[in-house]
This record gives C-alpha cells, structure tokens and sequence, in this order.
C-alpha cells in the first residue's frame, strides 16, 4: 500500500500494490505529477526505503520522463528513527482501522477496490491535518542541536 496525502488540503492518495518495489513507488510519484499538473514543485516527505528515489523513476520510466517527473518534487527523507513524523504513515494506520477494521482481505483486487472507496471517502470529506509539531519541537524530540540537524539530512 502506497499512501500519500496533502495535509492542508485534505487530498489523499492510496495506491495497493503486490509489493513495494521501483516501478511501484514510479506509478505512485507519477500519479501523484499527474495530480498537479501546473506545480512548478511538489514537496515530498517520505521514509528511506530504498526504491524512494529517481531511480526507481528512470528504470520504470526511461532516463528522460523518469527525470522530467522527479524533477518535479523536492523529496525530503524522514530520519530512520523518525518515520512517526510522515503524516503518510499516519494515515496508513487510520487507513488500516477505518477501511480494514479487523477483517482479512483475501486478494488485491478486493483490497483495492475497499481503498479505491475509502479514498473517495476521504477525499469527498477533505478531512485536514492540523500538523502542530514544529522544528523546534522536532529538535527537541529527537535531541538535534540546530548544526547536527542540518549535517544529518544533507
């Protein structure tokens, strides 16, 4: 299951796959281009699986509209012991309890058919994310001095 979602304005995406390799991750991004088509830039926060990157993109895509997509976003790597801080991940656990509950869903089409519906759903109510953790508080949460944040992510 790929996940994404603008918390400001209540759009989600979900994507089920069989598996979360490149050229999964390359339909997601692309869809996720496609979404907003005059976007100079889209910001992307994401964890560090390894197949979250242009990469992905160029082998799925070719070298040319691979990098002409990614080109398109600014990707921003959540730290490793961090992943709580992607309100993607967020919403894949509320993805979970809403749409899955405790059943067990046999296969993918039926899987992608109840995600298909949720995020409909979802997107008709425009439920925002009112995001308050700030860097400050990230800094402080995760014990940053400002110089160590700066050389961890670059």
């Amino acid at each position: 299951m790929f996940c994404a979602v603008e918390p400001k304005a209540g759009k989600y995406f979900t994507r089920v796959t069989k598996n979360r390799k490149g050229p999964a991750f390359a339909k997601m991004i692309a869809r996720i281009a496609r979404a907003y088509p005059g976007k100079k830039t889209i910001h992307l926060v994401m964890d560090n699986l390894s197949t979250h990157s242009e990469k992905s993109l160029t082998d799925f895509y070719g070298e040319k509209l691979g990098g002409k997509i990614w080109d398109k976003f600014t990707p921003h790597y959540t730290p490793k012991h961090a992943s709580w801080l992607d309100q993607a991940e967020i919403e894949i656990g509320i993805f979970s309890r809403q749409c899955l509950g405790h059943d067990r869903i046999g296969d993918i089409p039926s899987l992608r058919k109840r995600a298909s519906a949720w995020n409909c759903r979802m997107n008709r109510q425009r439920r925002k994310i009112n995001w308050s953790f700030t860097v400050p508080d990230a800094r402080e949460k995760l014990r940053y001095k400002s110089a160590d944040f700066i050389r961890s992510r670059y």
